[in-house]
């Protein structure tokens, strides 16, 4: 009778088990699906990160839980394409991304919250010797003037930016006669090409991070800078607190590329219409524009218009809110992919890049030489860099050093298409000995003060997972001033890296240290974003 009490007693505990597994999940689910409706979840671009007191503040008023993501425009691509599902509406800087969704009906609803073209900014004095002030001008006068060797500039990358690359398919269609439409047969056009990279030869710095590339122009000693208007407007104001010189804007008159920032609905059956709506309705409404303005954001595309703050939009500054606006209809989504596609492979200006790599002997420690390994397989196999659209072209060209206590070896290639011996080079490598980051920096200088800087972008990429204890920071300070050098050295942190070293190196060298303890491959994908 007991035997027959504790089977029926068994069996009725595995039929609860199994009800619970049948059942929990979707309980589960329900349950995190009713917490989340009571979120509204909005993937916004960076650029957007000074209106979200104002935003919250509205949100909390009408009694919406807001949540704000943000990422660069077209890392916000990424994002929705992979996992739509965790938000609710997007706000980016350009229309033309969210042609890129591979769903093309996933934002509905969505319209222009502000406009802010991209445009150049020239020293005033080099604008006026260039003949740019109180003239009108084209595309053309920008690239003969850099064909002439009497202007450079730095920009934000083509490839990882929205305004490197609405700056690129702008300049792109004016050299191929400002079409009705761009079309790809166009793109074949042997002269295009050679005017593309001819403008492309003047560029001295590159910049993966919007942000960072105005703190890199104040920190350096530059001609010009493409970003948006609005951003200019705010380094104007810093660099006049700084005592330094103003930038002019040009506004060529065969056009600019123009963003018009739309918020747009992630339509994905989940019922926040609503909640979308009034907060577009706030950002439309005229105390977000007089914000927005206060910004250097337009909310118009030119002409007349009343009580246009003077100061913000100063004229002095090349600046007429009064003229109309002259945008460039963007082409189609194939023919910009084939417009990058040619910017990678045939038009981007060569790079030189040094890899500094740390072998000491701390790298056998928590497979650190492992993980270097594989992500300098990633960085130099075409095709896996290709995924990310980082692989070196045919023209670039790549030198690896390496170091422990002092300099080891060094290898090179002088075309990015052949790597292969350059792989074997790095599956060879062993760790052994002290940390020396000074001196191997010093060789990676040495080496690219030998290219021209109208031939390469140079760069440095210093990797290490100690705390130098050989070398002198002052050795390399001399000697990066005794020769009035323009490089950047950018640094890789990993395993137990001193920060305050790096932050030193990258202080020096107008540059910046990128984490890579979470992850080399991810750290290594953000700094080729610099080139």
């Amino acid at each position: 009778m007991k035997n027959n009490k504790l089977l029926i007693t068994i069996f009725v505990v595995i039929f609860l088990i199994i009800l619970y597994n049948s059942f929990s999940g979707p309980i589960t689910e329900t349950i995190n699906n009713l917490i989340s409706d009571k979120t509204f979840r909005l993937i916004s671009t960076n650029a957007n990160k000074y209106l979200e007191n104002d935003l919250q503040t509205f949100a909390q008023k009408e009694k919406i839980k807001l949540e704000i993501d943000y990422y660069d425009d077209l890392e916000i691509i990424e994002k929705l394409n992979d996992s739509s599902n965790n938000y609710d509406a997007v706000w980016i800087s350009n229309s033309i991304w969210l042609y890129m969704l591979n769903n093309s009906y996933l934002v509905t609803n969505s319209k222009s919250i502000a406009v802010s073209p991209v445009v150049m900014g020239v020293k005033k004095s080099k604008a006026a010797e260039l003949g740019f002030v109180n003239n009108n001008i084209y595309n053309s006068d920008i690239l003969n003037a850099i064909k002439n060797g009497k202007l450079k500039y730095v920009m934000n990358s083509v490839m990882k930016t929205n305004t490197g690359a609405t700056a690129y398919l702008a300049f792109l269609n004016s050299l191929a006669g400002s079409p009705e439409v761009l079309k790809s047969e166009m793109l074949e056009n042997p002269t295009l090409i050679k005017d593309l990279k001819d403008f492309f030869k003047g560029v001295e710095r590159v910049s993966g991070d919007e942000a960072y590339l105005d703190e890199m122009f104040i920190n350096g000693d530059y001609e010009a800078i493409i970003n948006y208007e609005s951003t200019l407007i705010e380094l104007n104001n810093k660099l006049i607190e700084n005592g330094k010189e103003p930038l002019y804007l040009l506004y060529p008159q065969d056009g600019v590329a123009i963003n018009d920032m739309p918020f747009g609905y992630v339509n994905r059956n989940q019922n926040k219409e609503e909640d979308f709506y009034k907060i577009q309705k706030f950002l439309r409404s005229n105390k977000t524009s007089n914000l927005l303005e206060q910004k250097g954001f337009r909310t118009w595309f030119g002409g007349i218009k009343e009580n246009t703050n003077a100061k913000i939009f100063n004229k002095e500054w090349g600046i007429d809110t009064t003229k109309y606006l002259m945008p460039f209809k963007y082409p189609s989504k194939t023919v910009m992919n084939e417009a990058f596609d040619l910017y990678l492979e045939a038009i981007r200006k060569p790079t030189h890049t040094v890899f500094v790599l740390d072998t000491s002997g701390s790298m056998n420690g928590n497979n650190g030489l492992i993980e270097l390994k594989e992500a300098m397989n990633y960085i130099l196999d075409k095709e896996q860099a290709r995924t990310d659209n980082i692989q070196f072209s045919k023209e670039d060209k790549i030198t690896i050093i390496t170091f422990n206590s002092r300099v080891k070896e060094k290898s090179e290639t002088i075309t990015g298409l052949d790597t292969t011996y350059l792989l074997q080079f790095v599956e060879n490598l062993r760790a052994s000995g002290d940390t020396n980051i000074y001196d191997p920096s010093i060789e990676a200088l040495k080496i690219l003060k030998t290219e021209s800087n109208d031939d390469y972008i140079k760069m440095v990429i210093l990797m290490t997972d100690g705390h130098s204890n050989n070398g002198s920071f002052s050795y390399l300070s001399n000697y990066y001033h005794e020769t009035n050098t323009d490089i950047p050295i950018y640094s890789i942190t990993f395993g137990n890296s001193s920060d305050y070293q790096l932050s030193e190196i990258a202080s020096l060298t107008n540059a910046k240290i990128f984490d890579g303890k979470s992850g080399l491959v991810e750290a290594f994908r953000e700094v080729r974003s610099y080139s």
